[in-house]
């Protein structure tokens, strides 16, 4: 199994499906990067040389933010519209729909599962019988 940027990626698979394992590569990107290394994308993953691996590893550690880096910038952004109290942060703090999508029925991915909410009883004992107006 070939490791790329700390990922293994499928052996099995051809290399372009195989590149898109990489949090941050899909398959377009991974089609351009298979360009500029000049590697065929029919190509499978375990009949990759070391040094096609090598300069597939240079191309995406210097010219893309995979992984941890693209993770870590996604959170501080979001971090930062909650921080400075945006609309867009708000709904994240929330846990709400933050592209602008309806809440009344769906948005169940972003809110969880449905929270039943049943009529309140009045309590019923020695204090809740006596009426408050008896009291002189």
């Amino acid at each position: 199994m070939p490791r790329l940027v700390g990922v293994d990626i499928p052996k099995e698979k051809k290399i372009n499906v195989s590149l898109s394992y990489i949090y941050g590569i899909g398959r377009p990107l991974a089609f351009k990067i298979l360009k500029q290394a000049g590697i065929s994308p029919d190509v499978r993953a375990k009949d990759l040389t070391e040094d096609e691996v090598s300069r597939l590893a240079t191309i995406i550690t210097k010219e893309y933010r995979t992984e941890g880096a693209l993770r870590r910038e996604l959170s501080t952004n979001i971090k930062r519209l909650m921080d400075i109290g945006s609309y867009r942060g708000m709904r994240h703090k929330r846990g709400l729909p933050v592209r602008g999508q309806r809440t009344r029925t769906n948005a169940r991915t972003r809110k969880g599962p449905k929270k039943t909410i049943g009529a309140q009883r009045k309590k019923e004992g020695p204090a809740a019988a006596k009426p408050a107006a008896d009291k002189k």
